[in-house]
């Protein structure tokens, strides 16, 4: 999933990403509140974590300006102010869950699943022939056996699984497992394909080319 995280503080940002990416999201970093409804405009995002108190535009005029637009994007604010008023304004402006800040990285990671498995409507599992993916715990199994994919492998499986039966093109490929500030060779979607079908074809389990438009994953009663 792709991610955007709006906080001003670098050394709390740096660390939330890389627990985020280790989870095998996608993150883009902004650190005001400008800069923090433009990215949001583009539309291209599943979750956004944002700070309240930021530079230019505070979090709630950016969660305001949001919800005016008639978006449904997951919010999860991050703030220090933790009284009951606090907390109710920012959920009648439209937020979806809120934590106060200081916290503990595994409960922002258990909110941010909750959330993202709430607006996708999506299953604690996906399940395709022998493979599990666990989304809660991000992890594969291959008849309840560990599968050990890189963070990389795992976003990637994960967009393909979620769309069984249906093309992901690269496109929908780099916004699924890249941030902005990544460096995202021309060749990188194929090379994560290659090494990901590596893993995958001994478990009788296949990705397929669609010729100028990307990649598949048959359903499994297609297979069947």
């Amino acid at each position: 999933m792709r991610i955007l995280l709006v906080e001003d503080d670098k050394v709390l940002a740096d660390a939330l990403s890389r627990t985020l990416v280790q989870s095998a999201h996608a993150v883009d970093i902004v650190a005001s509140g400008d800069d923090a409804d433009h990215a949001i405009a583009l539309g291209i995002y599943d979750l956004a974590i944002l700070d309240i108190g930021l530079p230019g535009l505070n979090g709630l005029d950016v969660l305001r300006r949001l919800r005016a637009r008639k978006s449904m994007l997951p919010v999860l604010i991050l703030t220090a102010l933790d009284t009951l008023e606090d907390r109710v304004r920012g959920l009648d402006l439209g937020a979806d869950d809120y934590l106060a800040k200081p916290f503990d990285l595994p409960e922002l990671e258990a909110r941010v699943r909750a959330l993202l498995r709430r607006s996708t409507n999506s299953t604690p599992f996906l399940d395709h022939g022998p493979l599990r993916f666990d989304t809660v715990g991000r992890r594969v199994y291959c008849d309840k056996r560990p599968l050990d994919l890189s963070p990389r492998e795992l976003a990637l499986l994960e967009i393909l699984l979620m769309r069984a039966g249906r093309v992901v093109s690269k496109a929908q490929m780099v916004n699924h497992l890249y941030g902005f500030g990544d460096d995202v060779a021309d060749n990188a979607i194929e090379v994560n394909v290659y090494r990901l079908r590596k893993k995958l074809e001994p478990l009788g389990c296949e990705i397929r080319t669609v010729r100028g438009m990307g990649y598949l994953m048959d359903r499994p009663d297609a297979q069947a």
